[in-house]
């Protein structure tokens, strides 16, 4: 199943990643409503052009998943006025720093030996998983937030890719979109124009030659095998989707009636 990008899709100068998952369909038949729900990397630079279009969404709420580390590097979100923010990191800045500077600094070296032989995407398994397992108060706030009163909503973390895209799968999973369809939106972060421009320091000779980025790729790619090790974690851990919803998550029939509503056709 091939989700395509619409002809619509706005072509941003500072922002990458961005997109409207309207029209995914759910398995009852519905689709997710346009202009309701978007994702997108960071918004830090974005140009004034790029902001008047945001604003012109019509914006209730955007959730922040980076951390600070993330907003140190890269700087903090634009202001758009009338709308809410809110930073809700899914990772730890001290989780990991060392690894990350390693990323952005290591020699050749190194980088084969954190990322060589699979263990770059063994990783981002783990990393998932991890996210799913630990940060469910985080997407539960989420969920409670889009049910209520906090659409249209923006979701964006670095790259719009890890963070943002799980916390987006999430939501999708609890309207009851097709998990194919779901699969198929979070691919589409791996198209040129949307991938995350990718930080080292160095020459370009040596920082960007093509076996360091080929070590890299596992941690800037959006893989079906990392949203996959989600799935079966939500199985693994509560023995399913509605398991997961209601009891990590604390969506009652109630609420989660209340955001197909919101949501959806």
């Amino acid at each position: 199943m091939t989700q395509q990008v619409p002809s619509t899709e706005p072509e941003l100068a500072g922002v990458r990643n961005f997109r409207d998952v309207g029209g995914l369909p759910t398995v009852d038949g519905r689709r997710v409503r346009s202009g309701r729900l978007f994702r997108s990397g960071h918004l830090a630079h974005a140009t004034k052009e790029d902001a008047a279009f945001l604003s012109s969404l019509g914006l209730h709420t955007i959730f922040d998943f980076r951390n600070a580390s993330d907003q140190k590097l890269e700087g903090p979100d634009v202001e758009l006025p009338g709308v809410r923010n809110v930073n809700l990191p899914l990772t730890d800045p001290a989780d990991g720093s060392e690894f990350w500077k390693m990323v952005r600094d290591g020699e050749l070296d190194q980088l084969r030996a954190h990322l060589g032989g699979g263990r770059g995407a063994d990783r981002m398994i783990g990393s998932y998983r991890t996210i799913i397992t630990e940060r469910t108060a985080e997407h539960s706030q989420v969920l409670h937030a889009l049910a209520e009163d906090s659409v249209p909503a923006l979701m964006h973390c670095a790259a719009g890719k890890d963070r943002a895209g799980l916390s987006i799968a999430v939501t999708l999973l609890a309207v009851g979109v097709e998990r194919d369809a779901i699969v198929a939106d979070y691919l589409e972060s791996n198209a040129r124009h949307r991938r995350y421009k990718v930080h080292r320091n160095g020459t370009s000779d040596t920082a960007r030659s093509p076996e360091v980025m080929e070590l890299l790729s596992p941690l800037f790619d959006a893989r079906a095998e990392y949203l996959t090790a989600a799935f079966e974690t939500i199985e693994e851990t509560w023995g399913g989707v509605d398991g997961y919803l209601e009891r990590a998550l604390r969506l009652t029939p109630e609420l989660r009636d209340r955001l197909r509503d919101t949501l959806l056709d």
